[in-house]
């Protein structure tokens, strides 16, 4: 039975990308090694990380002054990271979720943190608005979209003070104004390649700022000046990135990706809108085009397992929504086909139907 997979992350990859890994795991470019043995100094695997560095910048239109690193850690680290390289006195915050929250607990061991709005208090339902950033921050951060309650800030906001963007679940599905940020950093396993490599943008000139001393492998420019190579890097999952940055630009490259995007997440949204049994968990306006977030209404709460076996009976899987809120959420990541989209629409009626 074909498998319909909504993972939130690790997440579907396209078949383009996992044929292909799968292709270098046993032969790497012809050199009768594995991918998974290969040199990381070796001509081949420099190859790869040359031309997925040159298509990240060209997917993104990311202009000159800017670097782009693939480094470990995940986005985890980056949490650190961050205000290693960035925080002098103080920085601002948006809390729209978990991940910004600990963003937010890592910045304050380096300095004043200042949280600008937060939707907490709705249990992160919305994106805030109307807030104010105080013009003597460092800088700005944001968490463009949120896995576990699916929401997404869809535009790159306008301040006046260097912007930073955790942008792990929604990179490469719209287009980015990247001039707008001092960094941008996304772990790899939604949208990109399989868990163990980060995606990084630095802007060159942004650094070098702080005062503190910066430990060698947490300095940004460490990384930039050894091409993200002063350590061992994670090769099979920056070479898997290239083979999803290739797939991409053979498809018509970000903008390609965002319209089909939002025209899965408008069928979906539009079958929960229309249900009687299942309803959003997010604010219409605020709804993510990555994570569809949603519940039974109250009175057929008690049917959540059913459903979900119900789903499963149809191949569909990854669908049980984060331990913390519960319901269901589908990831439509840029490699979800709408095929799979009209499966799980399809089980919905089916399953509303049957009560």
């Amino acid at each position: 039975m074909k498998k319909h997979n909504f993972y939130a992350g690790p997440s579907i990859l396209s078949e383009f990308t996992i044929k292909n890994t799968a292709d270098a795991v046993m032969n790497f470019n012809g050199t009768g090694l594995s991918i998974l043995e290969i040199s990381h100094r070796s001509k081949e695997f420099q190859a790869v990380i040359d031309e997925a560095n040159a298509l990240v910048k060209e997917l993104l239109e990311i202009p000159s002054g800017y670097e782009v690193l693939f480094l470990g850690g995940g986005a985890s680290l980056q949490f650190c990271m961050i205000p290693y390289n960035f925080l002098k006195t103080k920085a601002a915050f948006l809390d729209t979720g978990v991940w910004a929250s600990k963003a937010i607990k890592e910045a304050k061991l380096f300095g004043e943190v200042d949280v600008v709005a937060s939707s907490k208090e709705a249990n992160y339902t919305y994106i805030p608005k109307d807030y104010v950033v105080p013009d003597d921050v460092d800088y700005f951060h944001i968490t463009t979209n949120n896995t576990i309650y699916g929401t997404e800030l869809r535009k790159d906001p306008d301040v006046k003070v260097p912007l930073i963007g955790d942008m792990s679940s929604d990179i490469f599905s719209r287009r980015i104004d990247v001039s707008k940020y001092d960094a941008i950093y996304a772990g790899a396993q939604k949208n990109l390649a399989p868990s163990g490599v980060t995606l990084i943008i630095v802007k060159q000139e942004a650094l070098g700022k702080v005062d503190r001393v910066i430990p060698t492998m947490l300095n940004y420019q460490t990384h930039i000046d050894k091409g993200s190579m002063f350590n061992t890097p994670p090769c099979l999952p920056i070479y898997s990135a290239l083979q999803t940055l290739k797939w991409y630009k053979s498809l018509g490259g970000v903008e390609a990706m965002e319209k089909v995007g939002l025209e899965k997440a408008a069928h979906l949204y539009d079958a929960i809108d229309n249900s009687k049994i299942f309803v959003g968990t997010a604010k219409a306006e605020d709804r993510s085009i990555m994570n569809v977030c949603f519940v039974l209404r109250p009175e057929y709460a008690e049917l959540e397992k059913q459903f979900i076996d119900f789903a499963s009976e149809r191949g569909i899987v990854g669908i049980k929504g984060h331990r913390s809120v519960g319901g269901f959420r589908a990831s439509l990541y840029n490699a979800m086909p709408m095929e799979s989209v009209k499966v799980l629409i399809q089980a919905m009626k089916d399953f509303e139907n049957k009560l």
